[in-house]
């Protein structure tokens, strides 16, 4: 465990219960921790993982302007999606995570390509949907965290691992606050 691992886990550990308390404050403590991450993950041989931490840094730029665009008085809006939005979504990662793994599998050395695609075409989709302050995307986050631990544990990334545990308290705390914010419709900052 290198020094670079334990402080990308600080980060995103601070990150996550900003999200959980809908912070839009989160957004800072996100970008530098997926850009330790790429690092960490780039010599654990975990491409997926390390690619993520990129389209997460500008995910991360979008939802930070999305949410201040959203932000009023009365807090920032959280709600559900749509019975069609929600299959079309999960057709769409399921098809992205068949495709990536199998180009993770075939043209790299990677360790464990289909594990750390589901990680992460689940990871994106979830990200998008929290960047658009939708609650499913807690559920995702919830398989991720259930996924990934035991991967970055065989990998020897212990302090990561052991961040998915905390993460996984996390997400599920953000569900069940986003849930009753998402009753009224409103949510406090």
């Amino acid at each position: 465990m290198s020094y670079l691992e334990w402080a990308a886990a600080a980060f995103v550990l601070v990150n996550v219960a900003l999200v959980a308390l809908r912070s839009v404050w989160n957004y800072p403590f996100a970008l530098v921790a997926v850009t330790l991450y790429a690092f960490v993950f780039f010599e654990a041989k975990l491409y997926s993982d390390m690619l993520l931490q990129g389209f997460f840094f500008v995910l991360n730029l979008y939802g930070w302007a999305a949410w201040m665009r959203a932000r009023d008085d009365s807090g920032i809006p959280v709600g559900w999606m749509t019975e069609r939005a929600r299959l079309g979504w999960a057709l769409a990662t399921i098809v992205a995570w068949i495709a990536w793994s199998f180009a993770m599998d075939r043209y790299t050395d990677a360790i464990a390509p289909w594990v750390d695609g589901a990680i992460a075409m689940l990871s994106i989709t979830a990200q998008w949907l929290l960047a658009r302050r939708r609650v499913e995307s807690w559920f995702l986050w919830i398989a991720v965290d259930l996924i990934a631990v035991p991967l970055f544990a065989w990998r020897g990334l212990y302090a990561t691992s052991a961040v998915y545990v905390v993460l996984l308290g996390l997400s599920i705390d953000g569900l069940l606050q986003w849930r009753r914010a998402a009753a009224t419709g409103r949510v406090a900052i």
